[in-house]
């Protein structure tokens, strides 16, 4: 079973398809910290991810095919978290999925207010050493900015500050949300609510697409 999920930044995103790709054994490629990885190497790349904007669309394709092919077992299926964000990148996955006997299964976009996704991503945080994210609001730390596990200061992420936060904002209504538009009506798109609690979400989308939880 191979999944897309889409929504707004701070839609709940990457925390929904860490729990599938655990709950259903797929590969999890997050786009999100797959650009933050190229930004480490490319200037060009950190300056984009840095400002909120987006990667070239075709340029980011063949990064990420190129990664794909590299690191994914044939018989392994993948959880698709911010990619594609461009109906030409969604057309080009499907092409790709299908040369590995392959397709999309589904694609879950998670509807959540604009200004709750602010509120979400200003207040999130992130651990340097070890990578864990909190929400100083919905999954704060034991110590006040502190992480748990490894003790040391956590920090917000350049595109987390609002400014930024709202750059992105834009670059979705302009580039994702015709993606949505482009495969609402198909049979394996569906709707569910991110301003759930994260137990809810993940047992409303498990129904959805015919698996139930345990």
């Amino acid at each position: 079973m191979n999944i897309i999920i889409l929504g707004l930044p701070g839609s709940g995103k990457g925390t929904q398809s860490k729990i599938l790709a655990q709950k259903l054994n797929l590969f999890y490629f997050e786009a999100g910290g797959f650009s933050r990885q190229l930004a480490k190497t490319n200037p060009s790349i950190k300056e984009i991810v840095n400002s909120g904007r987006l990667i070239p669309e075709e340029e980011m394709t063949k990064l990420v095919f190129d990664y794909l092919e590299k690191n994914v077992p044939l018989e392994k299926d993948i959880l698709f978290d911010g990619y594609p964000r461009f109906v030409g990148q969604f057309e080009a996955l499907k092409n790709w999925m299908a040369s590995r006997g392959k397709k999309i299964d589904w694609v879950i976009f998670l509807e959540v207010d604009e200004e709750e996704s602010i509120k979400r991503l200003s207040s999130r945080r992130v651990c340097p050493k070890c990578g864990s994210v909190y929400n100083l609001i919905t999954n704060p730390p034991k110590k006040d900015t502190i992480c748990d596990v490894c003790q040391v200061p956590l920090f917000q992420r350049e595109d987390d500050k609002e400014e930024v936060i709202r750059r992105r904002f834009e670059e979705y209504k302009k580039n994702v949300l015709p993606l949505v538009d482009f495969i609402r009506n198909e049979d394996f798109f569906i709707k569910v609510n991110g301003e759930a609690k994260i137990e809810d979400v993940t047992a409303e989308i498990l129904e959805k697409i015919g698996i139930f939880p345990k």
